[in-house]
């Protein structure tokens, strides 16, 4: 039995270790916290509609059902010309038959970023944003800022589509409660059209939805810092704020910046279509793959890292893997399928969207589509967990 080391516990690593399993492959995960954490639906844990433990699935029994082995801790360092692998405890990782980088990326490090929460960052700051929220609420009025920045670098390293998410839910919560009249919600990012890579449409009707429910926009200025109450742009301009929601974008991650692992300007890992890392050292390991997040993805300006693709990413590799050892080489590119793809929620209802090199489109969802998204959530549980049958592609 052919071994498979896989570091990152995400969606693109345990994708990746569901597949390899199933092809009767010896798999050992690296993750560093000890649940799967599904992050589209965890923009419900502020507004209460979901808990915490609802948006999570315990690794150890996604190990008990697909049967990988399962080490619980985090990457401290990557020696890529002995393929080794170091991670917190001491323990060192090497001489697998294959090995899988998953880690996700890091963040850009945007000064007075500890003044922000994300819904996108660690999942324990879901519930941070929630005793924000509920500390306003209690006080009955305030200013809520919710944001996302861009990577100049490389843009596919953005993720608007939650900070939105959670700006529509927090609206619709406050308007449920009856005093989203006493709140002033701002939208605000340093891109003069954000949203703009999910197609033109969908961005007259985001700005329409705006204006309809007098969310005010501050867009097209570069952050200079925040600030515990405020928001200070490049031209030293101020944006006041009770509470602000901001996801930064993503950059190359830390330990990958160590390493002898190619990368691109941002620090994300090249890799080919295949996902194998690509070395100009022909001395270098051919057995290392990168996924998702932490991968240089190619492809159109629009392109976005996405859950969707990394899993995508995953079953490829997997089956590359297989087709590897095989001697065989009818390999699996993921280039083909980049695409946007987003049940973007509102609480009351969601837009489809999708994007590919063909088509774009959106299709607005009253009502039906909030509870199609958390139809989702309850698909991804019970499937990975195998419950339910698995749907083709997804």
């Amino acid at each position: 039995m052919k071994t498979v080391l896989i570091i990152g516990g995400g969606f693109a690593g345990l994708e990746a270790a569901i597949f390899l399993r199933k092809l009767n492959y010896a798999v050992t995960l690296v993750s560093e916290r000890d649940y799967f954490f599904i992050y589209p639906t965890s923009i419900w844990v502020p507004t209460r509609e979901q808990e915490f433990d609802d948006v999570c699935i315990d690794l150890k029994k996604l190990q008990k059902v697909h049967g990988f082995k399962l080490i619980v801790d985090a990457l401290q360092k990557i020696d890529a010309k002995e393929n080794s692998y170091t991670l917190n405890s001491g323990t060192v990782l090497k001489d697998y038959d294959h090995v899988v980088l998953a880690m996700g990326a890091s963040k850009m490090k945007h000064k007075g970023i500890e003044n922000t929460l994300s819904i996108c960052g660690a999942p324990e700051q879901s519930l941070k944003i929630r005793n924000s929220l509920d500390a306003l609420i209690e006080k009955g009025s305030g200013k809520i800022c919710f944001g996302f920045g861009g990577n100049p670098k490389d843009t596919s390293a953005v993720r608007g589509g939650p900070a939105f998410e959670l700006l529509f839910n927090t609206h619709y919560l406050l308007k449920k409660k009856g005093i989203r009249d006493n709140f002033e919600l701002i939208f605000f990012a340093p891109m003069p059209e954000p949203g703009k890579r999910m197609g033109k449409k969908a961005l007259k009707m985001m700005a329409a939805f705006f204006e309809k429910q007098n969310i005010k926009q501050h867009f097209g200025k570069k952050i200079k810092i925040f600030e515990s109450d405020s928001i200070i742009f490049e031209d030293d301009s101020k944006l006041a704020s009770d509470f602000t929601m901001f996801i930064a974008a993503g950059n190359g991650h830390d330990v990958v910046r160590e390493s002898e692992l190619p990368t691109n300007e941002a620090g994300f890992i090249k890799i080919d279509d295949y996902c194998n890392v690509v070395f100009d050292n022909p001395q270098m390991p051919t057995n290392i793959y990168a996924i998702g997040d932490i991968a240089a993805l190619e492809g159109a300006d629009w392109r976005a890292k996405q859950g969707h693709v990394a899993e995508v990413m995953a079953r490829n590799v997997a089956f590359n893997i297989e087709q590897k050892d095989k001697g065989l080489s009818l390999f699996k590119g993921y280039q083909e399928h980049i695409n946007i793809l987003c049940v973007m929620d509102s609480g009351d209802g969601a837009s489809f969207i999708y994007r590919d090199n063909k088509r774009t489109f959106m299709i607005p969802l009253p009502f039906i589509g909030h509870w199609l998204k958390k139809g989702w959530g309850s698909y991804c549980k019970l499937s990975k967990l195998n419950k339910i049958p698995r749907i083709p592609g997804l």
